[in-house]
C-alpha cells in the first residue's frame, strides 16, 4: 500500500471517529462539518482508485 492510500484511509478512519463523537455529544454543527469532510475524503479516495472497505460508517 502506498503512502497516499495509507494516509487517505487513516484520515477517513479518524474523521469517522470524530463524526461519531460529535453525534454522541449532540454537537449538530460539528457533525455536519465532519460529515462534509468525510464525503470529501471518500470522493478523493474514489477519484484515485482507493477502495474503502466495508468498515466505513455514516
Amino acid at each position: 500500500m502506498d503512502a497516499f492510500t495509507t494516509g487517505i484511509l487513516q484520515r477517513i478512519q479518524n474523521t469517522e471517529a470524530d463524526l461519531d463523537q460529535a453525534r454522541a455529544s449532540g454537537d449538530d454543527f460539528l457533525a455536519e462539518v465532519e460529515q462534509a469532510e468525510l464525503e470529501d475524503l471518500r470522493r478523493l479516495a474514489t477519484e484515485h482508485g482507493v477502495h474503502i472497505g466495508a468498515g466505513s460508517t455514516a
